[in-house]
C-alpha cells in the first residue's frame, strides 16, 4: 500500500475548558499511556479560554524541564472543534489522536487507536461502551448519530466520541478547509480512504458537569448538520411538496363536501380549514429558519474572520516558544 503503515510520532490533541479539577489525572494517565508506544510523542493541551485556572496549570506542565506537553491557550472560547483546530495546526505528528479532557474516555485506549491505525487505516473512530451518560444524552446522541449517517452518508456509528485517531494527511487536508462551523469527525471521515471503528470503555464524569448543555446540543446538531450537508434543503423540498398535495387535496375534499352537503357542512368545516392553514403557515416558518441557517453560516464565512485566535503557545524550556495567528 502506497501509505507508510508504521507511526513514527504520535501527538495528542487535547481541548480543555474549566477543567482545572481533571488536569493532573488526565496529563498522567495521558503521558503513562503514551510511554507505552513504541514511538515519540507529544501531548497538546488546547485551553479553550477557560475562566478557572486550567490555562495556568497547562502553562506550568509545559514549563517542566523535558516535558513532552505543549500548552496551547486561545484568548477566549470557541468551542470544541475549533480549539481542536487549533491543535492540529500546532501538532507535528504523522498520527494525531484526539482525546476530550473529562476522562470520561480513558486515555489508556490511546495505544489501541495507535494500533489500529497502523494496520493502515486513515482514520480510526471509537464506539463508546456502557456510557455512562444520562439518559437524555444518550437520547440526543443517538438520534444525531442516526441524522448524520443518513445526511451525509458517512457511516460510524458513535460521532459524539472525540477519541479519534488521524493520519497526518487526513489533518493536512482538514485544515485547508476554512468554514466556520466544523464538526471534525464527519470532516475527517470525508477524506478518508480507510475508516475503522473500534470499541472502547467509557467512565463516569468525575468533576464537574458536562459543557454541553441542551442548547448547546441543539447548536452542535445544527453545526454538524448544515456545515456538512444539504440535505436539509431538500428535505424541506420534499416535506414542501407533500404539504402542497395534501393541501390540494382537502381544498377539493372540502369544495366536494361542500357541493354534496350545503353551506352548513362547508361553515362547520371552518376550523378543520384553519387547522390546515396553520400547518402549512407552520412549515413555511420552519422553511425559512432552514433558509436563514445557511445564510447565517454563508454570511460568517464570507467575512472570513479567524476561526480562532492562538494567545500563547508553550514548549518545554528546551524549545522555542511562540505567539502565533491563525
Amino acid at each position: 500500500m502506497y501509505l507508510d503503515k508504521k507511526i513514527k510520532f504520535t501527538s495528542v490533541v487535547i481541548p480543555v475548558f474549566n477543567e482545572q479539577e481533571s488536569i493532573d489525572e488526565l496529563l498522567q494517565r495521558t503521558i503513562s499511556a503514551c510511554e507505552k508506544l513504541e514511538c515519540d510523542y507529544e501531548i497538546i493541551l488546547v485551553d479553550d479560554g477557560s475562566r478557572d485556572n486550567s490555562a495556568q496549570m497547562l502553562v506550568d506542565a509545559a514549563n517542566a524541564e523535558g516535558s513532552k506537553v505543549v500548552a496551547l491557550l486561545l484568548n477566549r472560547n470557541y468551542g470544541q472543534h475549533s480549539a481542536l483546530m487549533a491543535g492540529f495546526e500546532e501538532a507535528q505528528g504523522d498520527l494525531i489522536v484526539t482525546l476530550d479532557a473529562d476522562l470520561q474516555n480513558p486515555p489508556e485506549e490511546i495505544p489501541r487507536l495507535v494500533a489500529a491505525a497502523e494496520e493502515g487505516n486513515d482514520v480510526v473512530g471509537t464506539k463508546r461502551m456502557n456510557r455512562q451518560d444520562t439518559f437524555f444524552r444518550r437520547f440526543s446522541s443517538g438520534l444525531i448519530n442516526r441524522g448524520v449517517q443518513k445526511a451525509t452518508g458517512v457511516m460510524m456509528t458513535d460521532y459524539g466520541c472525540m477519541l479519534r485517531a488521524y493520519r497526518r494527511h487526513i489533518i493536512e487536508a482538514m485544515l485547508q478547509c476554512h468554514e466556520r462551523s466544523t464538526f471534525i469527525p464527519v470532516l475527517g471521515n470525508s477524506f478518508a480512504r480507510q475508516t475503522k471503528e473500534i470499541e472502547v470503555t467509557h467512565s463516569e464524569r468525575a468533576h464537574g458537569e458536562s459543557q454541553y448543555s441542551f442548547l448547546g446540543l441543539i447548536n452542535l446538531m445544527f453545526d454538524l448538520v448544515t456545515s456538512m450537508t444539504t440535505a436539509p434543503l431538500r428535505l424541506l423540498s420534499l416535506v414542501g411538496g407533500v404539504i402542497a398535495g395534501t393541501g390540494l387535496f382537502f381544498g377539493v375534499l372540502l369544495l366536494l363536501f361542500r357541493l354534496l352537503f350545503g353551506a352548513e357542512w362547508g361553515g362547520d368545516g371552518l376550523f378543520t380549514l384553519f387547522a390546515f392553514l396553520f400547518m402549512f403557515i407552520g412549515a413555511q416558518f420552519v422553511g425559512m429558519g432552514m433558509l436563514g441557517e445557511y445564510i447565517g453560516r454563508i454570511y460568517n464565512d464570507v467575512r472570513a474572520r479567524p476561526r480562532y485566535f492562538v494567545q500563547q503557545v508553550v514548549r518545554a524550556p528546551n524549545t522555542q516558544q511562540s505567539t502565533s495567528e491563525d
